[in-house]
């Protein structure tokens, strides 16, 4: 299942994620909803100034995993893995660990190896 895929299923199931987004490695938007560019990149630049304050607050340095920041509007979640990240704002009071859960199972289902597609001569034994 591709970024956008997982991230698409991640919406339909968990009622409390409003907006999501994946990053690849490097930061880059991989998958973002809704699918407005400007929103996908405030929340991809919020995620990952997120993991580096935590990084900091760390004396060791070693990886972020999780952030999670609860405000009275609502909650910002950061869950990375696999070399990806996924972060996600809910409404206000969310069950966190149903939304880590939920992310964490997004970034689980991601494949990020391309699929190849078969075609009608590889299908029929030819």
């Amino acid at each position: 299942m591709d970024a956008r895929e997982a991230l698409s299923e991640l919406v339909e199931l968990s009622s409390q994620v409003r907006a999501a987004v994946v990053l690849g490695g490097e930061g880059a938007v991989l998958a973002a909803t809704p699918d407005d560019p400007a929103a996908a990149e405030r929340l991809a630049r919020t995620a990952l100034e997120l993991v580096e304050a935590a990084r900091e607050l760390h004396a060791a340095g070693s990886d972020v995993t999780r952030v999670e920041v609860e405000l009275a509007e609502g909650a910002v979640f950061v869950v990375r893995g696999k070399g990806l990240t996924v972060a996600a704002t809910t409404g206000p009071e969310p069950t966190a660990g149903l939304v880590v859960y939920d992310l964490r199972t997004c970034l689980d289902r991601i494949d990020e190896r391309p699929r190849r597609r078969r075609t009608a001569r590889a299908r029929e034994g030819a």
